[in-house]
């Protein structure tokens, strides 16, 4: 007799705390006392609060658990948490990984134009990290932005680097796009 394959399935936590090591800690240890494992995680600092982004996955008594357990935590250790629950991510063998990287005077609407270009090109975003800071010698603001994208299959890269330095140059943005490479360890 052959026993039922198990579908797995995904929990995705979001959580903001004043405490990274602790925020990060609890929501560790959490899924693991609850037998479910952790897939993919960032954590980031933005002021006092810290933002952690957690994919567990596990049998859905598992994943049950773990969503009854994250309110009691979270009042008990002063941290926000949110959370659903998510398919599989889908297999994209065609797609390529791009990175974009942005540099220039900060505007307001800098972020929503990067993200509208790559929208009307049908480029996904996969992540996007963006800081700001204080430029030494003038003190004006400037802006760092980093957008990895997945370009569909039969996209013609030429001309889709083209097309981005082209708007890069029309907003006045110091700007390169260039293949995802794996970091090395």
């Amino acid at each position: 007799m052959s026993t039922p394959q198990v579908r797995e399935q995904f929990l995705v936590i979001s959580a903001l705390g004043a405490n990274p090591m602790e925020l990060t800690s609890v929501l560790c240890r959490t899924s693991q006392e609850n037998r479910c494992a952790i897939v993919s995680t960032r954590l980031t600092r933005h002021g006092e609060f810290s933002a952690l982004i957690l994919q567990v996955s596990g049998s859905w008594d598992a994943l049950a658990r773990l969503e009854a357990a994250l309110p009691v935590l979270a009042k008990k250790h002063s941290f926000s948490v949110n959370m659903t629950r998510s398919g599989a991510q889908e297999s994209r063998p065609q797609a390529l990984p791009y990175v974009a990287y942005v540099s220039c005077v900060y505007r307001p609407d800098i972020l929503n134009e990067l993200c509208q270009f790559f929208s009307d090109h049908r480029v996904e975003l996969e992540n996007i990290t963006c800081d700001t800071y204080q430029a030494p010698q003038t003190g004006g603001t400037l802006l760092n932005a980093t957008l990895t994208v997945t370009l569909p299959a039969g996209t013609q890269i030429s001309w889709l680097r083209d097309q981005f330095l082209d708007f890069a140059d029309s907003l006045n943005l110091d700007a390169l796009i260039e293949p995802w490479r794996p970091q090395n360890p």
